[in-house]
This record gives structure tokens, C-alpha cells and sequence, in this order.
């Protein structure tokens, strides 16, 4: 039943596809306006003009290929080799402290803000906190409203005898 519904489906979308191929072979070839090829032709002739370091990395010769990838290599080397110099002879666990002490403060502010909005959300009936949600979603909704109603009085199409 469903294979036989399936095939229905896919002969009718092939006949379509014949239909309008055969529609378009009939209709005439468009040309193209007479500066376009001149255009085409100047922007490949400025590109093929670009130097190899201006083009695309994969048709850049071999050899610069090469070492772009062996001196990224090496920066990254160099990078992690500064980082362990930088650590001075220290274990990871001590420079990871180290590195990370502003972390404290901030941990100790967002408690303290976690508190307080625990605090309020236990002190405020929760009547209040649902009439609260419904009324932002209510104002969200008008602000989109008020905003497709702009949109469609200042951009809409002027009608011919349309009077305000």
C-alpha cells in the first residue's frame, strides 16, 4: 500500500520534471547584457594576475606550503616551550593556583549573588513571580507586535489614490 502510494509519487514528480523541461527547451535563449562578458574576462584576468602569497593556500607552490606548516609547527613548539620556561620549575597544580587566583573574587561575588536570588525567590509568593513571567511575556509579545505594526506602515508598497 504505502510502496504503491510512494511510486504514485514518484512518476507524478517525473512527469513534472519532463513537463518542464520540455516547457523550458521550447522557450528562447536569453543574452546576456553585452558588458557582462568583458567584466567576467577582466575579473579573471585579475586574478590570474594576483601574486601566489594572494591567492588561495591550496595553489600556493610546494615549497612555501611546506614551510608555512614546518614555521607553524614551530610556534606552536615555541609557545609551549615558553609556557613550561614560565613555569619556573613549579608543578602544574601550583602554577594552575597561581595563574587562577583571580578566580577566588569572582567565585565569592556570584555566591553571594546566588544567595540573594535564592533569598528573594523564597520571600516572594510565588503568585507574584508567575503574574511577573506573564507579564514580561506579555509585554514581549507587545513590543512585537508594536514592532510588525511599524514595520508594515513604513515599509509597506504606496497604492496608487492611497490617502492617509
Amino acid at each position: 500500500m504505502a510502496e504503491s502510494i510512494m511510486s504514485k509519487h514518484i512518476d507524478s514528480g517525473q512527469k513534472l520534471e519532463r513537463a518542464l523541461t520540455e516547457a523550458l527547451k521550447g522557450m528562447p535563449l536569453r543574452r546576456a547584457p553585452s558588458t557582462l562578458e568583458t567584466r567576467v574576462v577582466d575579473e579573471l584576468e585579475r586574478r590570474a594576475a594576483l601574486p601566489w602569497w594572494r591567492v588561495s593556500f591550496v595553489h600556493w607552490p610546494a615549497a612555501p606550503r611546506v614551510a608555512f606548516v614546518i614555521v607553524c609547527i614551530a610556534l606552536v613548539a615555541a609557545t609551549f616551550l615558553v609556557g613550561v620556561f614560565a613555569l619556573g620549575g613549579r608543578s602544574l597544580n601550583e602554577a594552575a593556583a597561581l595563574v587562577l587566583s583571580w578566580v577566588q573574587p569572582f567565585l565569592a561575588v556570584m555566591s553571594s549573588a546566588g544567595g540573594v536570588a535564592s533569598l528573594l525567590v523564597r520571600v516572594i509568593p510565588p503568585l507574584w513571580l508567575y503574574g511577573g513571567m506573564a507579564l514580561g511575556i506579555i509585554l514581549y509579545l507587545a513590543l512585537f507586535g508594536l514592532g510588525a505594526a511599524a514595520y508594515r506602515l513604513y515599509f509597506r508598497p504606496s497604492l496608487v489614490g492611497d490617502e492617509l
